[in-house]
């Protein structure tokens, strides 16, 4: 099939969507990514990229055109402004765009508007429009400054149902996210499909090599951002500093780890460690020291019905969860019997759970077991693949018989 695949964000920014389109090739298909300029996690577009360079190149045989865009900076104005920017310039792009799709498939990250190149390919060339749904919107929002009473967050609103109804189908990366769509924003599962359709974790995290020690190392990995609540893991890591083998090490980069790393050195904390970013491919190293992985959340909402990526990743390297969370990571471990998990923002429980953690090898190694068994069970690559390839085969097949 010859598939456009619109996110703003792409390689060489690492996002799971790279790893579905270069899978994608190599199933045989045509594979075209309607993208920004790089500038996530750092906020500044790359070098290599600015004064129109690098606009149309190829990797891993996956055609890549990028439209203008600004860095999304470290300000919520700036990253307006970014959004907004994709947006506009995204869609021209894709108004001049001359090549025949059989699909537009889109990995909504946020924000919706994300999605409106492709609503103007769908509308040009006659082809169905498939949105994956990884952030809802505009409910995502509230776990910034904008609350739902905002006049910001009305038009939001409207914006948000407007795009999701453009879509011929939705897919949707937890389940929790079906409830939202039909009582929040009136979209049923009848008329849009609302079918699950889970991440899966790159190959890069199997088959880890294990680096053995006497200290009981925790890895939290990915994006350290006012959502992910990483001032949990400081807060805990605080109580439990006269612990000389529980160590913490942090990778990642987001809004606030400067607060983290300043919050960690006010403790004086020795069993914290701060890395930075890192791309996918640096991140096995990483994992292969960890004897269990961190997620931890804010409680409202809009995360609780979010089942991250990363839980995936951490399944497949076949290590324990610790969590604090709640909603449906909490009841993911909870089934997945992989790791143990306290509320969200509950830090004394949390250090309470790591300590009981580190005491019982035998559990550790019965939580490793269960991570990697239900992550072939239910997250398996292959298995995700080939589903989205005979959706999309299955909409192509039902807009050519409405157009005949």
């Amino acid at each position: 099939m010859k598939i456009l695949v619109v996110c703003q964000h792409f390689y060489p920014e690492t996002f799971r969507i790279n790893d579905i389109c270069f899978e994608l090739v190599k199933k045989g298909n045509e594979v075209t990514v309607l993208t920004g300029l790089p500038n996530y996690p750092k906020g500044k577009v790359l070098k290599e990229y600015k004064f129109f360079r690098r606009r149309n190149e190829t990797v891993n045989g996956v055609n890549i055109k990028r439209c203008s865009l600004v860095g999304r900076g470290k300000s919520t104005i700036m990253m307006g402004i970014n959004y907004l920017w994709f947006a506009i310039f995204g869609s021209l792009k894709a108004f001049f765009m001359r090549k025949d799709f059989d699909i537009i498939y889109v990995y909504q990250l946020s924000p919706i508007t994300m999605a409106w190149p492709a609503i103007v390919v769908k509308k040009m060339k006659k082809i169905p429009l498939i949105i994956h749904c990884l952030d809802q919107w505009p409910i995502s929002v509230t776990t910034g400054p904008i609350s739902k009473e905002s006049f910001i967050y009305k038009v939001l609103f409207k914006i948000s149902v407007w795009t999701y109804n453009k879509a011929d189908k939705i897919t949707i990366s937890s389940k929790s996210f079906k409830k939202y769509f039909e009582n929040e924003l009136n979209i049923s599962q009848k008329l849009k499909g609302l079918s699950y359709y889970p991440s899966y974790a790159e190959s890069d995290y199997e088959n880890l090599k294990e680096i053995k020690d006497d200290d009981f190392d925790l890895l939290f990995a990915g994006n350290i951002g006012p959502a992910q609540s990483v001032e949990t893991i400081i807060e805990a890591a605080k109580i439990l500093k006269n612990y000389k083998n529980i160590k913490f090490h942090i990778v990642g980069d987001g809004l606030s780890r400067e607060h983290c790393e300043k919050l960690a050195n006010n403790y004086e904390l020795k069993n914290v460690k701060f890395y930075g970013f890192h791309s996918v491919s640096e991140m096995p190293k990483f994992y292969s020291k960890a004897d269990a992985f961190l997620i931890t959340m804010v409680n409202n909402e809009v995360v609780n019905n979010t089942l991250p990526a990363k839980v995936q990743s951490y399944m497949v390297a076949g290590k324990p969860i610790i969590g604090a969370i709640s909603g449906e990571v909490k009841d993911t471990i909870i089934d997945a019997d992989c790791g143990l998990c306290c509320e969200s923002l509950d830090y004394e429980s949390f250090a309470k759970i790591i300590v009981e953690a580190s005491k019982d090898k035998k559990k550790i190694k019965k939580w490793s077991e269960n991570s990697k068994k239900y992550y072939q069970k239910y997250f398996d690559k292959e298995n995700c693949i080939n589903d989205l390839i005979a959706l999309f085969e299955k909409e192509g097949k039902i807009n050519e018989t409405k157009n005949k």
